[in-house]
Parts: structure tokens; sequence; C-alpha cells
């Protein structure tokens, strides 16, 4: 009862609506993760990585089967317009390019886009990009911006300098997903953490960062990404400037944001729904969950209980997901778990908000600017 009284409240701020907006932001695509069961199982035995972690067991860059079997699923479910339920996959641009970085002896980060990546996992012609356009043109997935990389890449480059045994190991794997390495654990709270923060000199390394990818998602996709939503949520707020002047007109912010200071000190800010900062970027928060390949919870049934505090509270329903339920590769049955849960969840929706309406989150973001 608690928990969903805090539920009632947390949609309390912010900006209304009597339209039923539902809104399913997917986390992670485009970044590696467990390049392959073979890598998993030696990095078991080696202590690198723990048994029970969901991403090192299950997530891994997607193939045209993961994105069929999924743009399959939302393509059955059509809102009161007759648009499909539609996916907005917040997408890393890069990955680190493992072969250069090591050429330069760990002195020099390289970057490598993330169709190259996909080439090396699945070789040319495998087809992955041509999926994701089909999708975009069927109105079923249209990609937004998370980052150049879902890796702080000045502290990952400090331990690999360092010498960090686990995280060199981590390296020859092609993995980078480690909690930390050993000697950096009073520094930041996670390696996947792009923007977490504690030397201030590496908000230039950040600027950067955000620049360049945001150029490289131009570049692969063929237009400007107006979303952004930073990997694991630490985010000093004056990279907000940088965002902005390439073309990000909306942030996604949780609703009591850590900023990260620097020499381990960070302060609370509160956002709220449709709440804009003195560049005039608004920002977006999220009030639902799904993540069917995490056990211990009916998923289906948490997240129409988030859907129905929302719409009764006259908030959009933004849904909070990740790549990883999604994917098959590395274990088939995770991907048909958690198809089967979101195809339970668009059925009972369209049943009982027949007056659904299925938006990205740019289209989110628009409706609110226009008021």
């Amino acid at each position: 009862m608690k928990s969903k009284l805090r539920k009632y409240l947390s949609n309390l701020p912010g900006w209304r609506t009597n339209r039923k907006l539902l809104i399913i932001e997917s986390d992670d695509w485009g970044s590696i993760r467990m390049p392959t069961s073979k890598d998993r199982e030696e990095l078991l035995e080696k202590g690198i990585i723990r048994e029970h972690n969901r991403y090192n067991r299950y997530d891994t860059l997607a193939t045209t089967e993961d994105l069929e079997a999924l743009f399959e699923v939302l393509g059955r479910y059509k809102d009161k317009n007759g648009k499909p339920a539609v996916m907005t996959p917040v997408t890393i641009t890069g990955n680190p390019d493992f072969e250069k970085i090591k050429a330069d002896e760990y002195q020099q980060y390289h970057v490598e886009p993330f169709p190259v990546t996909l080439e090396r996992y699945y070789g040319s012609g495998n087809g992955v990009m041509n999926v994701w356009g089909q999708g975009r043109n069927a109105g079923l997935f249209k990609p937004q911006f998370h980052g150049r990389e879902h890796l702080n890449v000045a502290e990952w480059m400090r331990s690999l300098k360092k010498g960090d045994k686990t995280n060199r190991i981590a390296f020859d794997h092609g993995f980078w997903g480690l909690s930390l390495g050993s000697d950096d654990t009073s520094r930041i709270s996670s390696f996947q953490a792009a923007f977490d923060l504690y030397d201030p000199e590496d908000l230039k390394v950040q600027e950067q960062s955000i620049k360049e990818g945001l150029e490289m998602f131009e570049s692969i996709f063929g237009y400007k990404a107006t979303f952004f939503v930073p990997p694991n949520g630490p985010f000093n707020n004056s990279l907000e400037k940088t965002a902005a002047e390439n073309g990000i007109k909306y942030m996604s912010k949780s609703k009591i944001q850590v900023e990260p200071l620097g020499h381990g000190k960070s302060q609370k800010v509160y956002h709220k729904l449709g709440q804009k900062n003195d560049l005039g970027q608004i920002n977006l928060t999220r009030n639902c969950v799904f993540e069917p390949s995490e056990d211990g919870k009916n998923w289906v049934d948490s997240c129409l209980s988030d859907i129905k505090i929302a719409f009764r509270m006259r908030k959009p329903a933004v849904i909070s997901t990740h790549r990883v339920n999604y994917i098959g590769t590395l274990e088939k049955e995770n991907r048909e778990r958690g198809l089967r849960q979101m195809d339970e969840l668009l059925s009972a929706i369209a049943k009982n908000w027949p007056d659904v309406e299925f938006i990205t989150s740019e289209e989110l973001g628009d409706i609110i600017a226009e008021g």
C-alpha cells in the first residue's frame, strides 16, 4: 500500500493531459555487453563476473531475428488512431575499438561506430541495420540518443593504463561491463555510468563524447536526435549546454537526480515532467517499469498497475524497459519470455484503454512543447 501511495504522489508534479498517451522507452541498443556465451563462461571461471547478473547472461547486440520477432509483436496492436505500438530504442552510437586501443598500449581511446561492431560480431552483410530501417519505416522503432558509448571512457582508460588486472582480463574478452576495476572502488559508481564524474577535468572528455556521439547518430540514421537519456543516471547538468548545441530538445532525468560534481561530491536536483531548463530543453520522466528478464515479479501486472496510476493522475505512461528483455542470441528462451510478456502487456493495454495512443518519446516532447 505504501509503495502504491508513493507512486501516486510521484505522479503529482508536472505536466498533465487527459489523453491516454503511452511511450515505450528501451535503453542500451547499439551497445555491446556479453560477446558470446563462451566469453561468459570463461569470465565466470576467472571470477571476473557474477553468475546472476541478467545483463551478462542474456544481453548482446540484437540480431535480425531479435528485431523481427520484436517488430512482429509490436505490429499486432493498433491505437485509437490506427498507429502500431512503437518503441523508442535509446541508442548508443559507438563502442570501444579494442584492437586499436591495445595497439596504442592503452594510451589512447578509439571508438568504433556500432554498425561496424555489428560486422565484427555477425559478419559483413548481416542485414541488421536494414531491419532497423524497416522497423522505423513501419512506425515501430524510432531511435534516439543514449550516448556515444555506455562507458565512462576517462575512468576506464585510467584503469587500463594502470594495468588493473580485472579490467585487462575483461578487455581481452572484448568486455567492459564490470562494476569497477579493483583499483577504482572510491572514484565512480560504475564503468557503465558514462557521465559519472570524479575528476572535473573529465567534463571536457564527456562534452566531446556527446558532440561526437550525436554526429555519429546523424551519420548512422540520417536524422538528428532530439531526445537524450544519459546512461545509468549520473550526469553533470553543465553538459546540457553541449547537448542543446547539438540538437537535443528533450532530456530524460530521474525525478530525484543525483548530480555528480566531482571529487566524490554530489547534489540532489528535483525534476518534473515538462519542466524546462535555462536552455529551453524539456525534461521527460518515466513512471512505469517493465523488465521481464528479471526474476521475482509478475511484470505484466506490475506494469499495468503503473500505467493505471499514471492515467488516473492524468499523466502519460512512460515505460522504462531495456534491450536485454528482447535478446535471444545467447539464450533463446530469454527473448521468448520477454516477447510473450510484452504481448500480454500490449493486449491488456488495448483491452483496458481502447482510447490509448502509442507515441514516441520525441512525440511526447513535441506535444508538451506545443502546450
